[in-house]
């Protein structure tokens, strides 16, 4: 199994625009081969002064897969290279980090 990371930041004041867009594209990669988890999360409040904040323009991606080829495939899936297309103009930046345990 493999985790992923996503760190996705909107373009400032489009985020709910850019959640809008990821949800709609949640049900196609949560029914691909090998997705364990997809979720979007944003910062907890209440936290306290422990906490390093992604930012309200920023949301990250946690992510499952069953191992490096069904990660691979959906990167390749049609589905996905719709969203980025539809998304391109509302990302500032994104940071997408692959986890493996360490054993």
């Amino acid at each position: 199994m493999i985790r992923v990371v996503a760190v996705i930041t909107a373009k400032p004041g489009r985020r709910d625009e850019l959640l809008a867009a990821f949800r709609a594209n949640v049900p196609a990669v949560q029914a691909e081969h090998g997705c364990i988890e997809y979720a979007a999360h944003a910062d907890a409040s209440g936290v306290g002064p422990v906490q390093a904040k992604f930012g309200s323009d920023a949301f990250v991606v946690l992510e499952s897969w069953a191992g490096p080829e069904a990660f691979a495939a959906h990167i390749a899936a049609p589905h996905m290279a719709a969203y980025a297309k539809k998304t391109k103009d509302l990302i500032a930046s994104r940071a997408i980090h692959v986890l493996s345990a360490i054993e």
